[in-house]
């Protein structure tokens, strides 16, 4: 699919009484509504609707082997699409509304459409905090949401970012300012007797093995498709990006983590620190939005300095490694 720059965009609307219910009645109609949430803004469209969920692999030119989250207003709407596990229920007690998606088997009753799960027999559930819950509400009907960005790109923290990549393919933005967490939600999977990570995000998974009174397993990196967010190339920017750069080379840009400098810091094409202080979660915060900033400058590459993969660190890291990723990798 090709994308060439758009210069019209929908609508935007600011996250009031208004724009939730224009937002509801749009997706009753099987439209398509980049909603915000604590994490990034999603493009969200009737999870019920075969029609609806195939226009958001449409406008984003997503592969239909890469599943959707489910975003739900609660947990009764959850228990419709997943079968909860007694350790699912304490996860989503712990942690929803907020920034985890729990991977569950599949309900035999769910009415959500294959697309959701690309043909998978479990389902990614999530109850997002804000304003794309009293939508989901509103609507009566869990929607499907990834990130509302092309595929395979920087994920847009704000109304704008989300206009900019998206156009004219989306309805309805509504905008309620900066994602406050900025990075996507973690993913685990729910097994018999193991917690798996499919995508570190924005829940440490030192938190959920805390509250789980078990250790979290990462993925194999050759493990198949079963989340959003496991392509090996992700997250990307137009430009290439350079990981624990120990200086900046001649056209690069550089993102930058905390208080030192690297050698030709000063001669970089463009400066942008994650954040000065060295804080994961304001670096989090800001990562995206930062990425694009320094690809707009058209650097010959982005260059990173090292992160500490502590806490945030470890999603922050993911999505970095995603990004630097060959783009033809799959």
């Amino acid at each position: 699919m090709n994308w060439p720059p758009t210069s019209v965009s929908a609508p935007i609307v600011p996250a009031d009484a208004d724009g939730i219910a224009s937002a509801a009645r749009l997706l009753a109609r099987g439209g398509l509504v980049a909603l915000p949430t604590e994490t990034v803004y999603g493009l969200a469209a009737d999870a019920t609707n075969g029609e609806a969920v195939a226009a958001i692999f449409e406008a984003k030119g997503r592969p239909r082997f890469n599943p959707l989250i489910c975003h739900v207003d609660g947990r009764a709407m959850a228990r419709t699409i997943g079968l909860f596990t007694p350790l699912a229920e304490r996860l989503a007690e712990a942690f929803w509304p907020g920034p985890l998606t729990l991977v569950l088997p599949l309900a035999a009753e769910a009415r959500i459409h294959p697309l959701v799960t690309a043909g998978l027999d479990t389902v990614a559930v999530r109850m997002p905090a804000g304003i794309a819950r009293d939508v989901i509400a509103a609507l009566g009907r869990p929607l499907a949401a990834p990130s509302a960005n092309r595929s395979g790109r920087i994920s847009p923290t704000t109304a704008r970012a989300v206009a900019e990549s998206l156009g004219e393919r989306v309805d309805l933005i509504v905008d309620a300012g900066p994602a406050r967490v900025g990075l996507e939600s973690t993913i685990v999977r729910i097994g018999d007797d193991a917690l798996i990570c499919l995508r570190p995000g924005g829940v440490p998974l030192a938190e959920i093995e805390a509250v789980a009174g078990m250790p979290v397993e990462r993925a194999a990196a050759d493990a198949g498709i079963a989340a959003p967010g496991m392509l090996r190339s992700h997250y990307a920017p137009d430009m290439p990006v350079r990981l624990n750069a120990a200086d900046v080379r001649a056209g690069e840009a550089l993102l930058a983590f905390g208080p030192g400098a690297i050698d030709g810091a000063d001669r970089a094409v463009a400066v942008a620190n994650l954040s000065p202080a060295g804080d994961p979660a304001e670096a989090a915060a800001n990562l995206f939005a930062m990425m694009a900033e320094l690809n707009a400058a058209r650097p010959s590459a982005i260059a990173v300095m090292p992160i500490p993969s502590d806490g945030l660190g470890e999603a922050i890291n993911d999505r970095l490694a995603r990004a630097a990723a060959p783009r033809n990798a799959s």
